[in-house]
């Protein structure tokens, strides 16, 4: 598997879509547990790391 790493500001995509409809998701915090924000809607979660890893399909943008 590989050593995946997420920054402030990365907008991905995740295997199931938000009940808005929007599957992207912009990155608000990092660490143990991730927060995330819906680009549809505005909303923020807050997830465990391991979860959040198995949920995303991709990185839309890499803020490097």
């Amino acid at each position: 598997m590989d050593n995946k790493t997420f920054k402030l500001g990365d907008l991905v995509e995740l295997k199931k879509p938000h009940p808005c409809g929007s599957k992207t998701w912009k990155v608000v915090r990092t660490g143990a547990d991730i927060r995330i924000e819906c680009q549809g809607c505005r909303h923020q979660v807050m997830i465990p790391r391991s979860k959040f890893e198995k949920s995303i399909k991709k990185v839309i943008t890499d803020n490097a």
